[in-house]
């Protein structure tokens, strides 16, 4: 395959067919080997790369309004060209991919000291404090193309990246000079049965993820799409995630710019 321009593979989710129905929290759980307790109760020691919250706007019945947002990893890339995360790192055992836009995690250089975790605004990291067991049988199926983590290190959404790189190899094998649009797709993204998540290369404007983000284009592009938003966007932190909502009250929460909403 030959060298193609740098992608930039990001999702957009729309809120407003999401049904909070958790298909997607499962399919990455099933496709990543993200390990599970038996008591999932307890969300600070239990580990999700996505989780769909639960959104309200606060007002009494019959005004009251509820939204389901899922959040993965948002694979920032910051105005320096690297996350938050990478940029604590002590460890190199996270890194930005400048080909993908993927923010990676190299499980075997991570010692656990958890500075990603104080560093990332969306708590999208989690640290895994036990070693997985699973149940009787189920290790037979376990998906051999990642790796099971021990106990001790930090774990977080990949864009299923291990797909991406089954996909490189396929289309190298059958003398593809690009990957098409369908060649690499994340688990959630296929599993969800509303159809609200899309994902792609957002540097391809054939891709359906970069007509519907529109993303911003700093040398000049089409303006972003009408109710699309990314989480936290006043901390500059340009996530690859972009939401759509035709509610302005969960626009305004996916930024959460008290500041902001002051001087409004």
């Amino acid at each position: 395959m030959k060298l193609e321009k740098a992608h930039k593979f990001g999702m957009f989710i729309d809120l407003d067919k999401c049904t909070g129905c958790g298909s997607c929290m499962v399919a990455c759980m099933a496709e990543n080997n993200v390990p599970f307790r038996e008591d999932e109760t307890d969300k600070l020691i239990s580990v999700a790369w996505m989780r769909v919250y639960n959104l309200s706007n606060n007002k009494p019945f019959p005004d009251t309004e509820t939204s389901f947002l899922p959040r993965p990893c948002q694979h920032c890339e910051g105005h320096h060209g690297h996350s938050p995360c990478v940029s604590v790192c002590p460890a190199t055992a996270t890194d930005y991919d400048a080909n993908t836009g993927i923010v990676s995690q190299i499980y075997t250089r991570c010692f656990g000291c958890r500075y990603c975790m104080a560093a990332c605004p969306y708590h999208v990291r989690l640290f895994n404090w036990y070693d997985p067991v699973w149940p009787e049988g189920m290790e037979k199926s376990l998906n051999p193309n990642i790796s099971v983590r021990m106990r001790g290190v930090v774990e977080k959404c990949s864009f299923c990246f291990h797909r991406y790189q089954l996909a490189k190899e396929r289309a190298d094998y059958e003398g593809e000079e690009h990957l098409a649009e369908d060649a690499y797709q994340t688990a959630c993204t296929q599993a969800c049965p509303a159809k609200a998540i899309v994902f792609g290369d957002l540097n391809n404007p054939d891709h359906k993820v970069h007509q519907l983000a529109q993303p911003d284009n700093r040398n000049g592009g089409k303006p972003r799409a009408k109710n699309v938003f990314r989480l936290l966007e006043h901390l500059g932190t340009n996530p690859k995630v972009y939401y759509h909502s035709s509610k302005e009250w969960v626009r305004r929460l996916g930024d959460n710019d008290v500041t902001g909403r002051d001087k409004a």
